[in-house]
């Protein structure tokens, strides 16, 4: 059995390590100085992580132009500048994330849009800030911004998502390409040829090209290559019976990535070779040049990069009542459900090691909750820890990046943890913590 004071590389931060007083350091930064200037729960950011992954990305598909940071799995002013400086395209997926990038003073023109119910003045917003895509998710938005383009007298740039009916062997609730889900327009029945049809049709709207998005924490690379044959099939089509050829091709993110020490990340080098030699290989046999390949990869990038940080409250040993099981012990954490809703919804394993000290305890069966009135309030599952945490001591979990702060609530009123970034021992503010003042300060009197 692997130490517990030991931190997979291949999950933490690449600038974690636990020091030879067993404290553990991020960029150099103790984290146990980090809760003790900023409080828990905390998110911390490696900065250098971040922004080599990012370059890692890049290299593996041809350059930065080609990869796209899906901002909803995580975004606040300061990562999309990071984004900015590494040359990369950055996705927003709703009205808000496309205000918050561009406060941040991304680039609208490397901006793409996704959402599959964009309001008008989502679409306005997009066409006066000249934003690089719009992706369609279906024919009653096409009517729309083709209508608003022309308002403002804009020829806007335009994308079909297109569901290829590929079984992404992923979570339900993250799986977006079969048949029955909300996202995207059927290449089986006929209706995405029919939605890039209309759209070459429209007098205010430019097609260059489809997007599809097999699903999220995806490890089975054959599920992206069979999905761009299945796109580029359809590229054949428009090109044959339309007499367009398409520039570019967006073939989503969803790139799987590891939580836990006994996970393998995808090797994401290897995919970029098999679904780029995919493309090449089809546009050769169908007679037609290949498209511009771009990705959005959201996780890959950004989950690795940061840590969930808590403080221990209560330890009690419970009763199971099962014979092969007697004892379980509860560690309550000041965190949760409210900053990691993952874990209830998708039942998200994470890797945690204490912080602040080694540890050298009997492994025992344990649970690590929040505070919030819910039994299903459980961050870490079923799992055997030191019995040496104690109260006061300071955890973490790694790879918590992605979707965890996004998606936060003030459920029992939780306020929304403070976020920071650490990057050669220095320590950069990047979301204040929440107070009771914000809590009131949506009361109407």
């Amino acid at each position: 059995m692997a130490d517990f004071n030991d931190l997979p590389a291949h999950v933490w931060p690449r600038n974690a390590q636990r020091e030879e007083d067993g404290v553990v350091t991020v960029a150099g930064v103790p984290v146990p100085d980090l809760v003790e200037e900023y409080g828990s729960p905390l998110y911390v950011f490696d900065e250098d992580d971040f922004r080599s992954r990012c370059r890692d990305m890049a290299a593996a598909f041809g350059g930065p132009a080609h990869v796209h940071y899906a901002s909803k799995a995580f975004i606040c002013k300061k990562i999309v500048q990071w984004v900015n400086e590494e040359g990369l395209c950055l996705d927003v997926a709703s009205h808000n994330e496309l205000l918050i990038a561009l406060a941040g003073n991304f680039p609208a023109a490397r901006m793409t849009a996704h959402g599959n119910n964009k309001g008008p003045d989502y679409l306005r917003d997009c066409v006066e800030h000249g934003v690089g895509h719009v992706v369609l998710d279906n024919t009653d938005e096409l009517e729309m911004l083709n209508r608003i383009a022309g308002e403002l007298g804009r020829v806007q740039k335009v994308m079909v998502r297109v569901k290829p009916g590929v079984d992404a062997h992923t979570h339900e609730f993250i799986a977006t390409s079969h048949e029955d889900q909300k996202f995207g327009i059927s290449l089986a029945t006929g209706a995405a040829f029919d939605a890039a049809r209309a759209c070459l049709a429209a007098d205010n709207l430019e097609l260059i090209g489809l997007h599809c998005h097999v699903g999220s924490q995806v490890f089975n690379a054959e599920g992206f290559k069979l999905a761009a044959e299945r796109i580029m099939a359809l590229y054949s089509r428009i090109h044959t019976e339309l007499g367009v050829t398409l520039p570019e091709l967006d073939l989503g993110g969803g790139f799987g990535i590891p939580y836990m020490p006994y996970e393998e990340a995808l090797d994401v080098r290897a995919v970029a070779h098999d679904l780029l030699t995919a493309v090449g290989t089809t546009a050769d046999a169908l007679g037609i040049t290949p498209p511009f390949v771009l990705v959005e990869p959201g996780r890959a990038l950004v989950a690795g990069s940061a840590i969930a940080v808590y403080s221990v409250g209560t330890v009690k040993d419970v009763e199971t009542g099962k014979q092969e099981l007697p004892l379980r012990r509860y560690l309550s954490v000041d965190g949760g459900m409210s900053d990691n809703i993952r874990p209830a919804m998708y039942g998200s394993e994470y890797d945690l090691r204490v912080m602040g000290r080694y540890t050298d305890g009997v492994e025992v069966p344990s649970r690590v909750v929040g505070f919030h009135c819910e039994s299903g309030d459980i961050l870490v599952d079923e799992r055997d820890l030191p019995e040496d945490i104690t109260s006061g001591d300071i955890v973490a979990t790694a790879a918590s990046g992605a979707y965890q702060y996004m998606m936060s609530s003030r459920y029992n009123g939780a306020v929304r943890p403070a976020v920071v970034a650490v990057r050669a021992g220095q320590v950069k503010p990047m979301l204040r913590r929440e107070t009771l003042a914000d809590l009131l300060s949506l009361e109407v009197d």
